[in-house]
């Protein structure tokens, strides 16, 4: 049986063979230590957790759903964001999907037609541009420097701009680099894209995990212009520690709005009914486990940041948010004899059994994403183990 050409075109995620990989390697009884996925390590809070379980009860959760979401649900995303943008919108406005992925999978599918393009911004969250493929796209990559903390200029843009563009991703804050957009910049690039009828598709999805003195601004929040060019994505993922109940949500113009829910209407029917009641309670309960969690991993920033430095040819720069470190190994791979990041990550899973992810995925071969999304003891011995190959094979 022949695959389909797309099929056959698509690349796997990175993080997940990533993961993957490591999983098989523990499963046959090898000490393998994880900094791959992008996954709160905290269960999902007591309170979310019962109201699933009060949901199953009653029996709510027994019967298909609005293909958009429960009522309820969506008009407590419409208070979510009047809340933490300080923007309204209506509930037709808004969809409730199958984890923040599938938002994006259905937005491109929504607005893409063959050969349209959409600029991405590198490095880029792996299924960005493999999704713009399968809605018949063109991924168009914008390269950034590390110098301005991989953020795109609209001069960069502008080297890749033409007629064909017809939505630009920013994700802010940024998987995989950690880095946050200033207003001022998020500002000059909506700017751009609304006068060149560009349609900005804004992943917020880390937006309440920031620390320190850095602020959060989502691409929405600069104008009545760039608002209505703009789709938001979301989702309680990362903030409420829900990856596996797998709910997301977009708000924006509401004909795409509509056109998703079309899309979805003939997929997935609808996300599960039991989540959607657990994300309920995510949004409107208890709010104090969100900046407990926030904590623990600003703390473990802190405290990994001078050890990933310690690490011979290592170059890195302190994240602002997420729980992502971008290291530039550059000088370790000339250390080590490498000549890409791919390799060493290979045999850093096979020799000392600690599972990173390769650059590559992100567009950029001379770096590493680190998680620290895991327990403490698990990172310090990490890293220990990283230095302790790097200092072997570079004979240091």
């Amino acid at each position: 049986m022949k695959l389909s050409k797309k099929v056959q075109a698509l690349a796997p995620s990175a993080t997940l063979a990533a993961a993957a990989k490591a999983k098989a390697l523990k499963a046959q009884g090898i000490d393998v230590l994880s900094l791959t996925v992008g996954e709160p390590d905290f269960a999902t809070p007591k309170n979310i957790q019962q109201a699933a379980i009060t949901a199953i009860e009653s029996g709510k959760a027994s019967f298909y759903t609005q293909s958009a979401g429960i009522p309820e649900l969506r008009q407590a995303v419409v208070d979510y964001i009047e809340e933490n943008y300080h923007l309204t919108y209506s509930v037709n406005q808004t969809i409730i999907t199958d984890g923040a992925k599938f938002a994006l999978y259905l937005l491109f599918q929504t607005v893409l037609d063959e050969t349209d393009e959409v600029i991405i911004p590198v490095p880029y969250w792996v299924s960005y541009s493999e999704q713009v493929k399968l809605a018949g796209g063109i991924p168009i990559f914008a390269m950034t420097e590390e110098e301005n903390g991989f953020k795109v200029k609209v001069s960069d843009l502008e080297k890749v701009r033409s007629p064909k563009t017809k939505a630009i991703i920013i994700n802010s804050p940024s998987n995989p680099t950690g880095m946050i957009y200033s207003a001022d910049e998020l500002r000059e690039i909506g700017e751009w894209a609304v006068a060149h009828d560009i349609l900005i598709v804004a992943d917020d999805i880390y937006g309440r995990l920031v620390y320190g003195e850095n602020t959060f601004t989502s691409m929405a929040m600069l104008s009545e212009a760039i608002r209505e060019n703009t789709i938001v994505i979301n989702g309680v993922s990362k903030t409420y520690a829900m990856t596996g109940w797998r709910i997301g949500f977009a708000v924006g113009n509401e004909a795409i709005i509509q056109g998703m829910i079309k899309i979805a209407s003939q997929s997935t029917s609808n996300p599960t009914a039991v989540s959607q009641y657990a994300a309920l309670e995510a949004l409107t309960g208890d709010q104090s486990p969100v900046e407990n969690m926030r904590q623990v991993f600003e703390e473990r920033l802190n405290r990994l940041y001078p050890l990933l430095q310690a690490i011979p040819g290592f170059k890195v720069q302190k994240p602002q948010a997420c729980f992502y470190f971008f290291v530039n190994v550059s000088e370790t791979l000339k250390l080590c004899g490498y000549q890409e990041a791919t390799s060493f990550v290979e045999d850093l899973l096979n020799e000392a059994h600690v599972a990173l992810v390769t650059g590559a995925g992100f567009g950029m071969d001379q770096y590493v994403r680190i998680s620290y999304a895991t327990d403490w003891e698990t990172i310090e011995k990490s890293v220990q183990r990283m230095k302790a190959f790097v200092e072997k094979k570079a004979q240091i």
